[in-house]
């Protein structure tokens, strides 16, 4: 009963859910203890990627990213002089880098949402950089990419 109690504090206080497959009757509680705050996870991350226009879920932060793929997705809104945007280091907590990935349904991170919408990772955001969509979906964000302005001054 202790698991399950210490499971769910864990879980309130971490507002993040992660549900897998469990080998033991102490995993398996500590998982339904998980699974009765699954609604309100779910709740808090919709909450999490609506606080900003721009939402990215990274591996470090953006001072100091700790993967490569990380990096280049910070590199890239760097770039575009997206300077505001909500960060959260998914190596902070287990269960936010496992409930994003439920959330989202997508397995790597990082991952980058636009307005609450899941875009993609970090391939995803590459691709819309190189073929000019990231500045067009800026736009539509109200957010004016410094690309633009280095356009103008070449």
């Amino acid at each position: 009963m202790l698991c399950i109690i210490k499971s769910t504090v864990r879980c309130l206080r971490s507002r993040t859910w992660y549900y897998g497959a469990f080998q033991t009757n102490t995993e398996l509680r500590s998982g339904w203890a998980r699974l009765m705050c699954s609604t309100t996870i779910q709740k808090n991350l919709e909450e999490m990627v609506k606080k900003e226009k721009v939402v990215v879920f990274i591996k470090g932060t953006p001072a100091q990213p700790m993967c490569g793929f990380s990096n280049a997705v910070v590199q890239i809104l760097r770039m575009h002089g997206v300077d505001i945007y909500g960060a959260y280091n998914v190596l902070d907590d287990q269960d936010l880098r496992e409930g994003i990935k439920t959330f989202s349904n997508w397995p790597t991170i990082p991952q980058v949402f636009f307005n609450g919408e899941f875009v993609g990772g970090c391939d995803i955001l590459l691709q819309m950089h190189q073929s000019g969509d990231l500045v067009e979906e800026l736009q539509k964000l109200g957010i004016r990419s410094a690309l633009l302005d280095r356009e103008k001054e070449a």
